[in-house]
């Protein structure tokens, strides 16, 4: 497809990574090993969680949530990367591109959601713990994570259908390894402010996000200092530490990359 030509597209390529035999091999195991463990790791937590009934806690409720959610979107990439590392084929249909793109979509975005909710989990565990059995009932639970799989299939949903209406691309080549929003954009022959626009929302609503998160965590330190124990801050910070560096760096290669 000629790149100065504007048509509608039925597959596209992805380019993903460079195209050394010599690194065939080394590239596949490295990416086998990574999706393995992150398989294992993350379903693992989700079992471990439901078998073992003194783990029926908000903070591991949202945590099985956010290894599925981990689960879910690695196994939306990765599979085709390694399938295309030995492929002389790297077509992926437009209708699969779509399916990929609404699902990395509604599962990172839920992951935005989830660590923002797991924020507030730490913050009333640890600045209202009298209460917190209280505040972090069962139903507010189970509302607050529906609402994070709701938001993030409605932002999804928009994504795709703006992305759907786009009406010829100048290629079919994506420089990437899967079908992201912003590589699609690149090659849209039509005008696509309105998609670049909420993708610039949506990116800063993140940052937002993270800036509250932050915030409560400024609010969970100045109360770990007032703790008397030394013992207790140790074990009330090593809690709170994981998660932090979770979210730092997600958010982190959320603000880098788009």
């Amino acid at each position: 497809m000629a790149k100065e030509n504007c048509s509608t597209v039925t597959q596209f390529i992805l380019l993903g990574l460079p195209d050394v035999p010599k690194l065939r091999v080394p590239l596949f195991l490295v990416f086998l090993l990574i999706y393995g463990v992150t398989v294992l790791a993350n379903l693992g937590m989700v079992a471990l969680i439901q078998l073992s009934s003194h783990l029926y806690t908000p903070m591991y409720f949202f945590l099985s949530h956010l290894s599925f959610v981990d689960f879910c979107y690695s196994t939306i990439i990765v599979p085709k990367i390694l399938a295309n590392i030995f492929s002389k084929d790297k077509a992926i249909s437009f209708q699969g591109c779509m399916v990929q793109l609404y699902l990395f979509c509604t599962y990172a975005i839920t992951e935005v959601f989830l660590l923002a909710v797991m924020a507030y989990d730490c913050f009333v565990a640890i600045c209202n713990p009298l209460l917190y059995m209280v505040i972090m009932s069962q139903k507010l639970c189970a509302e607050l994570v529906s609402g994070c799989y709701l938001l993030a299939s409605v932002s999804a949903v928009i994504h795709l259908c703006l992305t759907l209406d786009i009406p010829g691309y100048k290629s079919n080549v994506i420089n990437h390894f899967f079908c992201d929003l912003p590589p699609l954009l690149n090659l849209a022959c039509s005008d696509v402010t309105v998609n670049e626009v909420l993708l610039f929302i949506v990116v800063n609503f993140n940052e937002v996000i993270t800036i509250i998160i932050l915030t409560s965590y400024l609010f969970i330190l100045i109360t770990i200092l007032k703790m008397r124990s030394a013992e207790g801050r140790h074990k009330t910070f090593s809690t709170c530490a994981s998660h932090l560096t979770a979210i730092v760096i997600f958010h982190g290669t959320i603000l880098f990359i788009y």
